[in-house]
């Protein structure tokens, strides 16, 4: 996909701040610098300190997923950084349970009761 520094700013500005936070943070590996450039700026505009992006950054750390390639793994239903993986239900059309895979939950579409999950191989 071509970068296209526009629609990065027009995307930015409809944002909420802890996406652009996260964005700056667990997701940075994979963002382009011009696009981080210009998400630090908006940040900036919106009052957010360095201080609260470290801040941001740290809490992220104790909590999130982290592939190898060190960026945070994403929720399989947002945006959001993933906090837990663990086994359920592929559902086709959302309903027929068809074959158990592993899912990815951000905090707010995490199960209320964690499964118990296979030993990684």
């Amino acid at each position: 996909m071509e970068y296209d520094p526009q629609r990065v700013r027009h995307n930015v500005l409809n944002a909420e701040t802890e996406d652009l936070l996260d964005r700056v943070t667990v997701y940075r590996a994979g963002m382009e610098p011009d696009a981080l450039e210009i998400i630090e700026m908006e940040l900036k505009r919106r009052g957010i300190s360095e201080a609260d992006i470290d801040q941001h950054a740290e809490l992220r750390r104790q909590t999130v997923l982290l592939m190898a390639d060190g960026i945070a793994r994403t929720c399989n239903f947002c945006d959001r950084p993933a906090v837990v993986r663990q086994w359920s239900w592929h559902r086709l059309w959302g309903l027929l349970p068809v074959f158990p895979r592993r899912f990815d939950y951000c905090d707010r579409h995490r199960p209320a009761v964690e499964q118990a999950t296979p030993e990684e191989s």
